[in-house]
């Protein structure tokens, strides 16, 4: 092959790898930018090996069901069994056969549990703690068991409880089983409510209590401490219904002083754990931690002061609204989520006006209620606390409906009423750091409706106070032109559709009732004058539309 014909044939090969080259360019930009197309109808994809089919998924209720809440209850069930078997018949046995039948029981159930865990982790941790709740009941019966007394010194009996109570964080932190730790706390606490309560059984539920926060504030496990939080406060009421069985053979006013005493200590010892490290616990548990303390304080609290006597149930409410709105100044100091600072702000407004009735009756409980309610809904609009405005409003809406209690003097609280409500509806808002910004579009109208509409019907129920019985409709009327002179006077349309709604009622009654009931001259009255606020109302919109034109 000539020279020439090779130096031709070498170019059209280059000239061949460029073209390649660049189509391959080409494709790889058009692959990068071009999105994938769908498919026009989804394909059935088989499950893959180890995932279940959708039979599979159909059980899960049924596996979830016979997996985690059967193991758990039938632990409960075993340990009750063997707490009661400990109560009746170790007393037959001698004194070291006691104690030491007692802790083989419990050793041998944590044995059988640490067994099974080596195939089934989590079904034998519930019955390794499980073992370990037996073995504080054996502790605790030691002494406080009467049948199965071998301790006679109180003190030395607290000191092997604390460290029966020590021993069960230490194994369950070492684990890393929040399994183990939750299912021993929480039986420690059930089997406690099988006797008589005394100062000694107080004491013992608080370091169990104390050791479930302990969780809480080392490793933010969140359903230890909650668990504990429901069987403290649920066992105590457990306690509460039983007549003598707290401090038996005690006087009254000593029984419920240590009941009070040990429910502001648990009160205590919860809200404390809840906000060392607020901002390391999820919104909806913490939350669910100071509604659930709050709850169990104010109920139990409230029944145990009621019982020593009526005249201090006041200033128990009081108390604990003070120590709620302390909690949420500690909230909002340590840093928590939004929700919880609202939480507290919330419930401590709620719990002062629970309280009310209980120092206040007829005229002075709906004047109370008005003024609490208008300070938390103008409270929550400064702050931009959604939360303290529902309340606030709430709170405004039942002194509203407590209006009909007192027997005279209620014009003037509904006239409290109306600027109540306009007052909470007008009220700027200058939202703080730690909450959240004030609500917009559909939650700002919702407030603004409640308002209004609050502020309408004591409007309407107002008027109908002053007016003679004979003049209702005329009244209503007063009132949505009222109602429309307020909007109009604002510039907020929800006043004005308010006075629109008791307009129509107003129409309807006129038209249905006094057309034909009313005398002559009440007649006449009542259509010259509608006509008149309807003819100035509708003047007033054509002013209006005609300059927005």
């Amino acid at each position: 092959m000539a020279e020439g014909d090779t130096q031709d044939l070498r170019e059209v090969v280059r000239r061949l790898e460029e073209t390649v080259s660049r189509l391959e360019t080409r494709i790889e930009r058009l692959e990068t930018v071009a999105p994938a197309r769908p498919l026009p109808f989804p394909v059935a994809r088989a499950p893959a090996p180890g995932e279940p089919g959708p039979e599979q998924e159909k059980r899960d209720l049924e596996a979830h069901l016979g997996t985690y809440w059967l193991s758990r209850v039938g632990i409960v069930a075993l340990i009750i069994g063997f707490a009661f078997l400990i109560i009746y018949h170790f007393g037959e046995l001698g004194v070291l056969a006691r104690v030491g039948a007692g802790y083989l029981l419990s050793g041998g159930l944590a044995a059988l549990g640490q067994w099974l865990s080596r195939r089934h982790q989590v079904f034998g941790q519930i019955i390794f703690g499980g073992g370990l709740a037996l073995s504080y009941f054996v502790t605790y019966a030691l002494h406080f068991v009467p049948a199965v007394r071998v301790i006679e010194n109180e003190p030395l009996a607290l000191v092997l409880l604390a460290v029966n109570v020590v021993g069960i964080i230490v194994i369950a932190q070492r684990m890393q089983s929040e399994t183990v730790a939750g299912i021993a706390l929480f039986l420690g606490l059930r089997t406690g409510m099988l006797s008589d309560i005394t100062l000694f059984t107080l004491m013992s539920t608080t370091m169990l209590a104390g050791g479930a926060l302990f969780f809480l504030v080392k490793n933010r496990w969140v359903l230890v401490p909650l668990s504990s939080l429901v069987a403290v406060y649920s066992t105590h009421v457990i306690w509460a219904m039983r007549t003598d069985a707290i401090a038996p053979g005690q006087p009254d006013s000593e029984r419920l002083a240590l009941s009070l005493a040990f429910l502001a200590l648990y009160y205590f010892i919860f809200s404390v754990a809840l906000l060392v490290h607020p901002r390391e616990l999820s919104r909806r548990a913490a939350l669910s931690f100071a509604l659930l303390n709050w709850v169990g304080m104010l109920t139990l609290g409230a029944v145990e002061v009621s019982r020593w006597g009526e005249s201090h149930l006041f200033a128990f409410f009081v108390a604990l609204a003070l120590a709620q709105g302390a909690g949420a100044a500690v909230a909002n100091w340590r840093g928590a989520a939004p929700g919880v600072i609202q939480a507290f702000l919330a419930t401590s407004i709620l719990t002062l006006a629970l309280g009310l009735p209980s120092q206040y009756e007829d005229t002075a409980l709906v004047w109370a209620w008005t003024a609490v309610g208008l300070v938390a809904g103008v409270a929550g609009r400064v702050l931009g606390a959604g939360a303290l405005q529902v309340v606030g409003v709430s709170i405004l809406y039942v002194a509203l409906g407590a209006t009909w209690l007192p027997p005279s003097g209620r014009a003037l609280l509904y006239a409290a009423l109306v600027v109540g409500f306009t007052l909470v509806e007008r009220s700027a808002v200058v939202p703080m750091d730690r909450l959240p910004p004030p609500p917009e579009g559909r939650r700002r109208d919702t407030l603004q409706f409640f308002c209004a509409a609050g502020a309408g019907l004591a409007l309407v129920w107002l008027v109908g106070e002053l007016m003679p019985s004979d003049l209702t409709t005329l009244g209503w009327g007063v009132a949505a032109f009222g109602l429309f002179a307020l909007g109009f006077a604002v510039r907020e349309r929800w006043y004005r559709l308010v006075g629109l709604a008791v307009l129509t009622f107003t129409l309807g009654r006129l038209l249905f009732v006094d057309l034909s009931g009313l005398p002559p001259n009440q007649r006449i009255l009542t259509f010259i004058l509608l006509g008149v606020m309807l003819l100035a109302v509708s003047y007033v919109y054509t002013r209006l539309r005609g300059h927005r034109r």
